[in-house]
């Protein structure tokens, strides 16, 4: 039986975090990964190193960490042979322990991930023909409930550690084969020829999988802190987005102590349909909402906000609301784009996606105005994969089961 360690949830739409930086593992080792240097510098002076030391080996290991991806403390070369071991005795280089992967016909792919209490989780890659976008989360759950999203039916059970968030990324990039080739030690005479990274094909990160990411701030941001360092992951914070479904008091911070690009959940246009769809705009309404878009520290006609707009029959799609979306949009004189997306079906679900027609007739509205306005493509349906359907396989598929095509596919 897992640690389930719930969250006691004040309300639907109140934050709980949880002040851990690291999952504890049965085997007493403390797992590394999701730490910046000057923490793992602590950590081995804590397990025995004198100062020096723990500050050249914390370097040591968050070059081989973040930026070539290793898993073992054996393939950290500039690292004595008979400190190694005593390493492998005290830490672990861990990734998020997969479960499942799927893989959609359109390419786009998913992974069913388990953290080391026990807890399940999902990330999704989308390949395209100028970019690969990899969806993270960073809750196990959600406590939101929104109506139309299939992640929002679960009940939230705790925040995801740095090394939980991050470890999407690196899982993503083994996956993928992109850590860098190639010797390039810490040291001097490391060949930089044999240093090369092939083509890449994960460039954008977006934090819209499972939770609420401004409900685990502290932990988010120092996960994307390790994602942007440039000794680190080193992408751009321009390629990384962090979705919101409307946390007011947080978005400030976001652009002030991350900076990245800021994408809104509004999915409706006035306070009625929101407060059903989006139940935290009982808490911070529209106008709030708006207000705090307006004041997104770096938001320009350069890095716009993205406004996401699920399309429901009946609901929010009429051409008025298309009007009302412009009219908002330019009352707060926001630097937006919109992105519609055609709603994915899902049992249980109260919702209809609108008609092809009436989706073109709102874009065609919104653009006319100015505003960017592009019908996503919905992507990995054939593996629940689209926009709002991330809800644990572990809830429709028995373990038995898992175990059972793992072994029909072994045999084969």
């Amino acid at each position: 039986m897992p640690d389930t360690n719930l969250m006691p949830i004040a309300g639907l739409d109140n934050p709980v975090t949880t002040p851990r930086d690291v999952t504890p593992r049965e085997d007493g080792r403390i797992d590394l990964v999701g730490l910046p240097q000057a923490r793992i510098c602590e950590i081995l002076e804590e397990a025995g190193l004198d100062t020096k030391q723990a500050k050249l080996r914390s370097k040591q290991i968050f070059h081989w960490l973040y930026h070539r991806g290793a898993t073992e403390f054996a393939d950290m070369t500039d690292i004595s042979k008979t400190m190694r071991p005593w390493m492998e005795e005290h830490f672990i280089l861990g990734r998020p322990n997969i479960i499942e992967a799927q893989h959609s016909t359109d390419g786009t792919r998913k992974w069913l991930l388990q953290t080391d209490d026990g807890h399940d989780f999902e990330m999704v890659f989308i390949p395209d023909a100028d970019r690969g976008t990899l969806c993270v989360s960073s809750q196990v759950g959600c406590t939101l409930n929104c109506t139309f999203c299939a992640t929002g039916t679960m009940r939230l059970v705790r925040n995801l550690t740095p090394g939980e968030i991050v470890g999407q990324v690196m899982l993503a990039r083994d996956a993928l084969g992109e850590w860098p080739k190639g010797k390039m030690d810490i040291s001097d005479e490391a060949d930089a020829a044999e240093y090369r990274a092939d083509g890449r094909l994960l460039t954008n990160i977006v934090m819209m999988g499972m939770g609420e990411p401004l409900y685990n701030f502290d932990n988010v941001r120092d996960a994307l802190k390790l994602v942007m360092d440039g000794h680190g992951l080193a992408l751009s914070k321009r390629r990384i987005t962090l979705s919101t479904s409307g946390v007011v008091p947080m978005m400030a911070r976001c652009g002030e102590e991350i900076g990245v690009n800021l994408a809104v959940s509004l999915h409706a246009v006035n306070k009625e349909v929101r407060d059903e769809i989006v139940p935290i705009n009982r808490k911070y309404g529209l106008e709030e909402l708006l207000q705090a878009c307006a004041d997104y520290p770096g938001a320009s006609n350069a890095r716009r906000i993205t406004f996401e707009y699920v399309m429901l029959k009946d609901k929010n799609d009429s051409d008025a609301d298309a009007h009302e979306l412009v009219r908002l949009i330019k009352q707060y004189d926001l630097p937006a784009k919109v992105n519609l997306i055609p709603f994915n079906p899902w049992p249980g679900s109260a919702y209809e996606c609108s008609t092809p027609e009436r989706i073109k007739s709102f874009s065609n509205i919104v653009f006319e105005a100015g505003i960017s306005a592009p019908v996503r493509t919905p992507r990995g349906r054939d593996i629940d994969a689209a926009c709002g359907q991330l809800k644990t396989a572990a809830e429709k598929k028995s373990r038995a089961e898992r175990d059972r095509e793992a072994a029909a596919a072994d045999a084969e």
